[in-house]
C-alpha cells in the first residue's frame, strides 16, 4: 500500500520498463511533433512512450512557446511519429469515445446497448457509459470525456459491483460525429 502507483510490467521484477525494452526491442528514434506538426525535438521508439505521459520526452522550452509541460497526446506509427501537445489538459488528451474489440464476457454478453459503467486504468473510478456494438467491435461512449484513452490496454465493464468482462482498447473516438480517433492514435 505504501508503494507508488507502477508504471512498469509486474512480470519483469523491479527493473526500468525502458531498460527492458531495450534489451529485446530495437530502438527505432523518429521525429516529435507537435500536434500541429511542428518539429520539437527526436524520440528513441515509439514503444518507450505512452498516451498522456510527460516525463522523459526531452523536449525543453520552445522559444516562444507557453512554459507548460509537453504530454504524449498520440504515435502515428506509419511516420514513426510521435504526436505532443503542451498542457495537460490540451482537447487531444481527452475522448468522449472509445473503440473495443476481442470483448471477452465472464458469463454471457449482455443485451446491448446496456447503460453501465468502465474502467480503462487501474485504480481508476468506475465511469458511466453506454456500451453499444458496432460492424466489428464495441463502443463506449462516456458521460464525461476519457483522459489518455491508450490503444492496446483494456477497457473492463461493469454492471454496479459486478464485473461482466472486458475487452482491448483499439482506439480513442475524438469526435462521435466523424466516427474518428484521433488521426496520430
Amino acid at each position: 500500500h505504501a508503494k507508488k502507483d507502477s508504471t512498469g510490467i509486474c512480470f519483469i521484477g523491479e527493473r526500468r520498463f525502458k531498460d527492458f525494452l531495450v534489451r529485446y526491442l530495437p530502438a527505432q528514434p523518429g521525429p516529435i511533433k507537435s500536434i500541429d506538426g511542428e518539429p520539437l525535438g527526436e524520440h528513441s521508439g515509439l514503444m518507450y512512450h505512452t498516451i498522456g505521459q510527460r516525463q522523459g520526452l526531452g523536449i525543453g522550452g520552445i522559444r516562444g512557446a507557453p512554459e507548460a509541460a509537453w504530454y504524449v497526446a498520440g504515435k502515428d506509427l506509419s511516420r514513426n511519429t510521435l504526436i505532443v501537445v503542451q498542457g495537460g489538459d490540451h482537447p487531444a488528451l481527452f475522448a468522449p469515445a472509445l473503440s473495443v474489440s476481442a470483448m471477452h464476457w465472464i458469463n454471457q454478453a449482455p443485451a446491448l446497448p446496456l447503460r453501465c459503467s468502465a474502467k480503462i486504468r487501474y485504480r481508476q473510478q468506475d465511469q458511466p457509459c453506454l456500451l453499444t456494438a458496432t460492424g466489428d467491435g464495441y463502443l463506449l461512449e462516456f458521460d464525461t470525456q476519457q483522459r489518455a484513452v491508450t490503444p492496446g490496454q483494456s477497457a473492463v465493464i461493469y454492471q454496479g459491483e459486478h464485473c461482466l468482462g472486458g475487452g482491448v482498447i483499439t482506439a480513442a473516438q475524438q469526435s462521435l460525429a466523424a466516427g474518428e480517433g484521433l488521426a496520430c492514435g
